[in-house]
């Protein structure tokens, strides 16, 4: 058993580098077969395609393409050694279908998105990473503003949503750089390089085109030395026979697996399909369980003469009695049955806890995916001053670090791009921040200004700053309501009140003579 264990976990030197390349014909030696082998493979039942009929080796083996997407056969790692049948490969199966712990494929994760519980929870991570967006900070207002145009015309905000809907569904996300070189294959095959020399007002960025990873195989990575920077990273993508430099190919992944699965996962990570799956087959079957058990929580039991079909005999009488009872049962109809020979009895499953049930088996949903309930499921909380602004504010948390960490690079290369493009040059003090998805209340700004307000009055009088300068400070605030106020004129003089005593009257009159 020792030597199985290690011939399992054995595996065969990956080459340096893989590489597209063709397959030479292989010379076999001639192999005889008895007759008696021949007439058992005839007589073999041939088993259905099942996962449970694979190997340990089948089922973690590279990702297959479709034959159009690549150039040319492709020379991947090598798996484990093969093994025979055994606990490892039943082990290995079931992880795949029942919990979730192997590449699905991009044809069924696209299936799967068609279902509500998987698409709705894709949708709301995808629009709120860019429901609030980005803002352009740095440089002056009239080269913010060429930028924010120039992001318009490239459809960056819609684009990167689609993108976020890519990962959550498959995987594995791809954007590509479109300098009008698509049917120029020595041009995708070189490094776009972010320099006025490549790019520039006369060679502009045309567009960003969405590519979905079944069109996309990785091409060359190399395979031997960790501390390499391309280990396991393809340096090319080929994309329907086409191969695409990586620097043209944005690529997200924000879920990685490890290295030795990343064959398997077509380079890709995992879904949040894929993480949804075990929740929401728990949930499908708990929701039809439910449901079967409302349609028949009561049973009529019939305690009758049942000689007649126990011996054999045809009982047609007890049949058809049964079925004239099955057209009577309702609130209106009634059953007579035998004073002395019959008796007629209901017994009903109690209902008390299935909703609670189906509710956490619904939640559990929600808590794979990282979403609070009253947005998931619109689902308010109950109770005594109940508020679910707790859970809103760690996913708007959980949104930012997801945008920070996988749209950082992206947006940040697309800005020197877009400068390039409609200006020729990179201005180092341009930057961006992602807009805080939390929004305060009406009353929360109100309360927060009042404080200011006073702040600010007990800060003149006392000397320390001027009138002008908080002037100044509320024109160059844009939360205030005075945002963008003209500070050329001087400030207004408060009013005083005269000697008479009235404020803000002359004379001090009311107005009574």
């Amino acid at each position: 058993m020792t030597a199985f264990w290690r011939n399992w976990f054995k595996s065969e030197s990956a080459p340096a580098a893989v590489a597209a390349a063709t397959v030479e014909p292989v010379e076999g030696k001639a192999m005889t077969i008895s007759p008696a082998a021949k007439m058992a493979a005839a007589h073999k039942p041939v088993e259905a395609a099942s996962p449970f009929n694979m190997t340990g080796q089948e089922i973690f083996a590279p990702y297959r393409f479709a034959k159009d997407v690549l150039p040319a056969f492709m020379a991947m790692d090598s798996c484990p050694a093969p093994m025979s049948a055994g606990a490892m490969s039943l082990w290995a199966a079931q992880s795949v279908f029942h919990e979730g712990q192997g590449f699905f494929g991009f044809p069924y994760l696209a299936e799967l998105a068609q279902r509500a519980e998987y698409r709705h929870a894709a949708e709301i991570w995808a629009e709120h990473a860019v429901r609030k967006w980005i803002k352009i900070t740095g440089g002056t207002p009239e080269k913010r503003k060429v930028i924010e145009d120039e992001f318009k015309r490239l459809n960056v905000r819609d684009v990167f949503q689609a993108w976020a809907m890519q990962d959550h569904v498959y995987g594995r996300g791809q954007i590509f750089l479109d300098f009008d070189d698509a049917d120029r294959p020595t041009e995708l095959r070189t490094e776009l390089r972010i320099v006025p020399q490549k790019i520039s007002k006369n060679r502009p960025l045309q567009r960003l085109t969405l590519v979905e990873p079944m069109w996309s195989a990785p091409g060359a990575y190399a395979t031997s030395n960790p501390l390499r920077a391309d280990f396991y990273r393809p340096t090319a993508w080929f994309v329907y026979g086409k191969t695409v430099h990586s620097s043209r190919m944005l690529t997200l992944t924000s879920r990685p697996v490890s290295d030795m699965l990343k064959p398997a996962y077509a380079f890709g990570g995992l879904s949040l399909v894929q993480l949804m799956k075990p929740y929401v087959d728990n949930w499908l079957r708990t929701r039809q369980a439910v449901s079967d058990m409302l349609n028949s929580y009561s049973t009529m039991v019939l305690a009758t003469d049942m000689s007649t079909v126990l011996s054999g005999g045809g009982g047609q009488n007890v049949f058809d009695r049964i079925d004239m009872f099955n057209m009577l049962r309702d609130n209106r109809g009634s059953m007579a049955i035998d004073k002395n020979s019959e008796e007629l009895t209901n017994v009903a499953v109690p209902m008390s806890g299935l909703d609670k049930l189906q509710a956490q088996a619904q939640e559990q949903l929600a808590s794979v995916s990282r979403i609070p309930l009253s947005i998931y499921l619109q689902i308010t909380p109950t109770g005594l001053n109940a508020t679910s602004d707790g859970e809103t504010r760690n996913f708007y948390a959980d949104v930012h670090s997801y945008q920070e960490k996988n749209w950082r690079d992206p947006l940040t290369q697309l800005l020197q791009i877009a400068q390039l493009s409609t200006s020729g040059a990179i201005d180092p003090e341009i930057g961006f921040q992602f807009e805080p998805l939390w929004e305060m209340s009406a009353l929360d700004k109100s309360v927060i200004e009042k404080n200011r307000a006073e702040t600010d009055r007990t800060y003149v009088d006392a000397a320390v700053v001027s009138n002008e300068e908080v002037r100044e400070r509320l024109s160059n605030d844009e939360e205030s309501m005075y945002h963008g106020v003209d500070l050329t004129d001087p400030a207004p003089e408060p009013e005083k009140d005269d000697e008479t005593g009235g404020e803000g009257q002359p004379g001090g009159n009311s107005g009574d003579e």
